[in-house]
């Protein structure tokens, strides 16, 4: 078992190493750089750049130096958690990206729970009830949820909950309470303001999951062990729910470790949207910016959640089916 899992953190280390060569080198590789963008800024804010804030500025940025230069300076700031410093933000890389990551991880496992939490009782219901009038609807709901845009969702989302709900869309807080120390209050008007984060984020992965788990279980239905249990006498609740839906959850739980990273990167819109604090915008505006060192630090982060989100699938799936083993 320990062997098995070195093995597979040494495949972490390697992928995680490509990943942050690749992703250094493709955000390095278009014309510009976070020089030009911070030269073009001042300009046009009226002010006139000399040779010598150039030449400056050149020196503070590094530009002078290779990308791989640049790389192998950043990469080995790693070990003593210094991850660079933003070009446009002036600011540590480390503090943007703590600043956001709790917003950012709240509502990604806030979505990846309501998702899981509805996803698997819809999809049982569904294709228990094949044909069926609720079957149908629940269909056009997943098809509905999976291509509706999430900015486009998101927008519908604010409008309903704006004009018939009277509520207070945008932001973490209300004006009243955003420099307010924390209190009940406050609590529950940040409880109000983030129910439409979470329900935008969560609606494609609970329709997508759905559909998955609808899947999933008629495919298991028609299998001999389930038709044995039946012709036993076995409880048809006992049937599907001890011997079906457990083995229907094996893809299901394969797509745990590229759901939660896809989230946080799939956030990016709906933040963007209704102007939250998050990853997900910090991500966009650094590789619009050609900030190498936040948006690498932020891919290389996303790519370490994926690994880890696969090696976690791995393990659960010897929980639920004692056949497999985590080293098969």
């Amino acid at each position: 078992m320990l062997i098995v899992v070195a093995r597979r953190v040494v495949y972490m280390i390697v992928t995680l190493a490509v990943v942050s060569v690749l992703s250094f080198a493709i955000i390095a590789a278009p014309p510009g750089s976070a020089l030009s963008q911070k030269i073009s800024q001042l300009q046009s804010q009226g002010g006139e750049v000399t040779e010598a804030q150039i030449a400056a500025l050149k020196q503070q940025y590094g530009v002078d130096e290779s990308w791989f230069t640049q790389y192998g300076k950043w990469i080995s700031g790693f070990w003593h958690g210094d991850f660079g410093f933003s070009f446009t933000l002036n600011e540590p890389v480390g503090s943007l990206i703590w600043s956001r990551l709790g917003l950012s991880l709240l509502l990604s496992i806030g979505a990846l729970l309501i998702a899981w939490g509805l996803s698997i009782p819809l999809g049982v219901y569904s294709a228990t009830h094949r044909r069926s009038l609720p079957d149908n609807v629940i269909t056009v709901i997943q098809f509905i949820g999976v291509a509706i845009p999430e900015f486009l969702f998101a927008l519908v989302v604010m409008t309903l909950a704006a004009n018939h709900l009277g509520a207070d869309v945008g932001g973490l807080f209300s004006s009243q309470y955003e420099n307010a120390p924390w209190s009940w209050a406050k609590f529950t008007d940040l409880l109000e303001h983030l129910w439409i984060p979470l329900v935008v984020i969560a609606a494609g992965s609970t329709a997508w999951l759905t559909r998955v788990m609808r899947a999933n279980l008629l495919d298991v239905l028609n299998n001999q062990y389930v038709q044995t249990a039946r012709a036993k006498g076995v409880s048809e609740r006992k049937v599907i729910w001890k011997h079906a839906v457990r083995n229907s959850l094996h893809p299901l739980v394969m797509t745990f470790g590229t759901t939660f990273p896809v989230l946080i990167s799939g956030e990016a819109i709906v933040s963007i949207v209704l102007n939250l604090p998050t990853i997900g915008p910090l991500l966009v505006n650094s590789l619009l910016n050609k900030d190498m060192y936040v948006a690498g630090t932020i891919l290389l982060m996303l790519s370490a959640l994926l690994v880890i989100g696969n090696f976690v699938a791995d393990f659960l799936l010897t929980v639920i089916d004692p056949r497999i083993r985590l080293g098969e």
